[in-house]
């Protein structure tokens, strides 16, 4: 009986071809390609989620067109925020207290930067699930809100630090925000505005 087994060639490797020790690389031992690990900088614009980015000609071998690396984006849940369109929106849990009577709280950005929004009293926050008749802004002067406060449960003080910025809290309007954006007046980035003009919004 005479049985046929197909393998590959110990001396080249199943190349077809061999170079003698003497002449062989040093580094690549005769396979005429090394690994190397190299940084590509990748430009990421703005809800990019899914983009390819190719790197033209960055994959070479030997005998072959050079090919090309292709990158791409799978963007990640995040723990805190969560994406639309150009925006980040959070939830932030708020005491009856702090709604009626103002808060303040820190909050950590995606490059670590800490900012404090603040709620002034009088300035009622609303929950857009919740159908209820809320009064309006003023609707009691300072010293009444200084009434009521004592007899809701206290809140928590922030300790603000030199590294952190305030803010003051507006409402965000998103067909506001749209028309903004297709009229040239979309958000600039932190180099071109000063981060003390950010102002966060709220849905």
């Amino acid at each position: 009986m005479v049985q046929q087994i197909q393998s590959v060639c110990m001396e080249c490797q199943g190349h077809g071809e061999q170079i003698s020790p003497k002449d062989r690389c040093k580094s690549c031992i005769g396979r005429k390609t090394v690994r190397e690990k190299k940084i590509l900088e990748v430009h990421i614009d703005k809800d990019k989620d899914g983009q390819k980015i190719t790197f033209h000609g960055e994959d070479q071998e030997p005998g072959l067109e050079p090919g090309d690396t292709i990158i791409v984006l799978d963007q990640k849940d995040h723990a805190v925020f969560t994406q639309r369109g150009e925006d980040l929106f959070m939830c932030m849990d708020i005491q009856l207290v702090e709604v009626l009577c103002g808060f303040q709280k820190p909050i950590s950005t995606l490059d670590n930067q800490t900012i404090v929004i603040a709620s002034h009293p009088g300035q009622i926050v609303k929950h857009g699930d919740i159908k209820v008749n809320f009064p309006e802004n003023g609707f009691l002067s300072l010293d009444k809100f200084s009434l009521l406060e004592k007899l809701l449960p206290e809140r928590k003080e922030v300790e603000e630090t030199d590294e952190m910025d305030q803010v003051e809290l507006v409402n965000f309007d998103p067909n506001q925000e749209r028309w903004r954006h297709y009229n040239g007046e979309a958000y600039e980035d932190d180099e071109h505005h000063p981060r003390s003009g950010v102002q966060c919004q709220t849905s």
